[in-house]
């Protein structure tokens, strides 16, 4: 579980790609003080597992289901990441939960600078949409975000600065492709109130499904 409250910047130091899979060396400070062999670190919001590691840097591979559902493999020896370790059961909650689990992605499409703060607006898949409402919160590349704008399949969110010291944001542009999570509680009520006719009879409790269950 994570907060959505970015540590640190880490830096992609190498990659190798076997097929549709691949293992990243990522170069960090902070992240690895205390990293154990199975640790879990979120990589611009997609929850992957160490499985090596030495001073400042450490290894996790990426299966092929993680490469078609997010944005890593567009990453390159380079490429900057938002890194979090999972959250530490005594810290504070200053995000939203984040399971790491990327839902899907969406494509930057504008960016425009209003006051102190940066809005982004971010095309996404109807689908994914649906899931979200105003005000609510939203994971882009594992950052907490509040939306302030929504429609049928566009998102807006605003940075302030401090969010955008502590991330990539501020070497993104136009065109870019960014890891969406939905806010875990939503997605749990939009499933519960979309169920099929059939897997809500498949739920009831019935005097047949206690009798045929020994009741």
């Amino acid at each position: 579980m994570f907060t959505g409250i970015i540590e640190e910047v880490g830096t992609i130091l190498d990659m190798k790609k076997t097929g549709n899979a691949m293992s990243l060396v990522i170069q960090t400070s902070k992240v690895t003080e205390d990293v154990k062999l199975g640790d879990s670190i979120a990589v611009n919001g997609v929850c992957l597992t160490v499985n090596d590691f030495k001073q400042g840097q450490f290894t996790a591979d990426v299966m092929l289901e993680t490469m078609k559902a997010t944005s890593l493999g567009t990453l390159k020896k380079g490429s900057l990441v938002n890194l979090e370790r999972a959250m530490a059961a005594n810290g504070r909650f200053g995000g939203h939960m984040v399971s790491g689990h990327v839902d899907g992605t969406a494509s930057i499409v504008r960016i425009e600078k209003a006051e102190n703060a940066i809005y982004y607006d971010l095309k996404l898949d109807p689908a994914l949409a649906q899931m979200l409402v105003l005000k609510g919160s939203i994971a882009a590349d594992g950052v907490s975000l509040t939306i302030f704008g929504l429609t049928d399949d566009q998102v807006t969110v605003s940075l302030i600065p401090h969010t955008l010291d502590e991330t990539i944001f501020p070497v993104k542009k136009t065109g870019d492709i960014v890891n969406i999570e939905c806010d875990m509680i939503g997605k749990y009520i939009y499933r519960f109130l979309h169920q099929s006719k059939e897997e809500k009879q498949a739920k009831t409790i019935t005097e047949a499904f206690l009798k045929e269950n020994g009741f």
